[in-house]
């Protein structure tokens, strides 16, 4: 493993330095995972990288502007920028001397992906949507619904219950905590991950989060079948009891030319703790693909 911070010289709306910071893992083609969020940290992500890896290729994370050890001097809708976080991705790979390289975006970062192929399409040699928001905003239609659905009746009143608080004003570490502990159960089919999917909701920067998602809506974020007629191998991958419809997993497939779909049985948002034999396969039969 190898982390670094790649310092970029060049200012960005008045930020006079910006350091990515980024780990490494393995030998072999390079494959960028971008995490998702908004607003998380890349550090969950490192043991799934790690397995990756050892299917034989390099596989890269990093901290997207403004979280992590990705610090920015100012952060608000000027530095924080679905353009910029599409340059950040093309600047490291440039810095990298990677050439093309295989995409794989999770939940936010599908939709970072999506955003960086349109933007730097040459730089993209395959492309992986891993539970991804989709090709629009579609999701945010049916996001809380999902979440209410995938939560038993007492989770639901626990959830309502410490949401209520923090609407009132109580954003203790405790109130939190606890949101974040009943509101997990949500994105896992084997609620024994649960625990540990609610430390990672802990490290949300709910400031770069907004922000994030409020640039979303200024350029209105709609790559639906804009991608017909590219020829580039993409993979969706998504569990069938995921937060995310399976209509937003066929609706990416739908926008692009040569992709195929795979879902998974017993599984929710994160596909290697709920089913790392069919998720780590799929992308592995993917990967070895010619074309």
């Amino acid at each position: 493993m190898i982390c670094f911070a790649l310092s970029f010289a060049a200012e960005c709306q008045g930020q006079s330095a910006f350091a990515t910071n980024y780990q490494t893992f393995g030998e072999g083609e390079p494959i960028l995972i971008i995490n998702g969020g908004p607003g998380m940290n890349s550090n969950g992500f490192a043991d799934m990288a790690k397995t990756i890896s050892q299917l034989g290729y390099t596989t890269i994370i990093y901290d997207q502007r403004g979280t992590g050890k990705s610090v920015l001097k100012k952060v608000d809708s000027t530095t924080i920028t679905m353009d910029l976080m599409a340059k950040d991705i093309e600047d490291l790979r440039i810095q990298l001397k990677i050439d093309k390289w295989t995409v794989l975006g999770h939940s936010f970062g599908g939709l970072l992906a999506c955003h960086y192929y349109s933007k730097y399409p040459e730089s993209v040699n395959k492309l992986i949507f891993s539970s991804s928001g989709g090709v629009d905003l579609n999701f945010r239609n049916y996001l809380a619904e999902q979440i209410q659905h995938n939560l038993t009746s007492p989770q639901r009143d626990s959830l309502s219950f410490y949401q209520d608080k923090i609407t009132a004003g109580d954003t203790s570490f405790q109130t939190r905590s606890k949101r974040a502990e009943f509101v997990a159960n949500a994105y896992v089919y084997h609620k024994d991950f649960a625990k540990r999917i609610a430390g990672r909701l802990m490290e949300m920067d709910w400031n770069v989060n907004s922000l994030v998602i409020q640039d979303l809506v200024n350029i209105n974020y709609n790559y639906k079948n804009k991608f017909i007629k590219s020829k580039i191998p993409v993979l969706v991958i998504q569990g069938k009891n995921d937060i995310i419809k399976v209509e937003t997993a066929e609706e990416i497939k739908k926008s692009f030319g040569n992709a195929k779909i795979q879902l998974l049985n017993n599984c929710g948002h994160y596909g290697w703790l709920d089913n790392p034999t069919k998720y780590f396969g799929s992308i592995q039969t993917f990967l070895q693909r010619k074309s």
